[in-house]
């Protein structure tokens, strides 16, 4: 046991050691307990204690909270994407490799902070779940769903401890955009059933994600076939995380989109064939 601790404590001074200093003391930065705390919290609240504390209660119908909610998503994902493209632009970030640079150069400063925002918001976003359980929406509490928001923060705050900054930036500015479409998107809908009709491209949306996640595979891939100086473990939790998605999210748009259509074509066929079958029917006895 003793062995194990001082194994422990000098893997832990070696990680501290390699972390980012620009980032150290910044919020929910220097400890992982804050962030994997309340990521083991949304977890107890999403698959027992949520559902549970609604079982006998009437759903909620927090319409303007909701549209409220999903403006400052949006609002907050554009900040971030706005502040990493004119970042990546200014420092003269190359695609695909670009090692991170802890320098204290402001134009690093703004990319580093603006990833810190990034991170911070997939913590604003466990209110998602909240909302699905407040009004009994617990369809949506699916297995691709609670894993997304539950590993994201874990994920980012590894990025955050050590690479903030880099090719994280790749990722991150991907995503950031998406989500930009992806909450107004929310916000339209919250709106209510009026605005249904102007919400068309869902589809979309999620083609849009997996083309994302195709691009940060081959990305993240990439890095490690040029040997680019940007830690190879990140590099591999990016991979092994895109690979994840592909899968959920494309098996998600499988049942989603390509089987219900196959159902609503056969369903269309069907009710064709039942229509014809009348109309001969009914031609025959008036003839008769």
């Amino acid at each position: 046991m003793a062995l194990l601790i001082e194994k422990y404590n000098n893997f832990y001074k070696w990680a501290e050691s390699v972390s980012d200093p620009r980032v150290h003391d910044w919020s929910f930065i220097p400890s992982p307990i804050p962030t994997y705390s309340l990521c083991v919290l949304y977890l107890l609240f999403a698959c027992k204690l949520g559902p549970m504390f609604m079982k006998n209660r009437d759903a909620f119908q927090p319409k303007w909270t909701l549209v409220i909610y999903n403006a400052i998503l949006t609002a907050l994902n554009l900040h971030i994407f706005i502040e990493l493209l004119f970042g990546m632009i200014n420092a003269k970030y190359s695609w695909p490799c670009q090692p991170v640079r802890t320098d204290n150069d402001p134009t690093e400063l703004r990319i580093a902070a603006a990833l810190w925002w990034y991170f911070v918001s997939k913590l604003i976003e466990f209110l998602d779940t909240v909302f699905f359980i407040l009004r009994k929406k617990n369809n949506q509490l699916t297995f691709l769903h609670i894993y997304h928001h539950s590993t994201m923060p874990m994920i980012w705050w590894i990025c955050v401890k050590w690479v903030p900054g880099g090719s994280s930036v790749h990722g991150a500015v991907l995503n950031a955009f998406v989500h930009v479409v992806m909450y107004f998107y929310y916000g339209m809908a919250a709106l209510g059933p009026q605005y249904q009709k102007y919400l068309w491209w869902k589809k979309y949306l999620t083609q849009i994600q997996l083309v994302q996640f195709t691009i940060a595979l081959i990305l993240g891939s990439y890095v490690l076939y040029l040997d680019c100086d940007y830690p190879k473990f990140i590099s591999w939790i990016v991979i092994l995380y895109m690979i994840s998605f592909l899968f959920l999210f494309g098996n998600f748009y499988r049942k989603a989109y390509l089987t219900s259509s196959k159902k609503e074509k056969s369903h269309s066929e069907e009710h064709q064939v039942v229509t014809q079958r009348r109309s001969v029917r009914l031609r025959a006895n008036i003839s008769n």
